[in-house]
């Protein structure tokens, strides 16, 4: 008997914004949800500038090109800084 194994690579498909928390929707239904303060750049954006992210690749990333920030999906979920 074999087992099909099925990688599943994790996608941003949309960015929101607390106060005080980055929250990425997932393609599979999953949410991750982290601290802005963890990331510099973010927490001293305006308003403005954080909402002016780019999806890159097929959801594998997330950009803030007027802030020159990079985020990957799977650093977010390993809880990478």
């Amino acid at each position: 008997m074999s087992t099909l194994a099925v990688e599943i690579h994790p996608l941003a498909q949309k960015v929101e914004f607390t106060d005080d928390d980055l929250v990425v929707s997932l393609v599979d239904g999953r949410k991750v949800t982290v601290p802005l303060i963890w990331f510099p750049r973010l927490s001293n954006a305006s308003k403005n500038q954080i909402e002016k992210y780019e999806i890159l690749g097929d959801g594998e990333g997330i950009h803030w090109p007027e802030i020159d920030e990079d985020l990957s999906v799977a650093g977010l979920l390993r809880g990478a800084r």
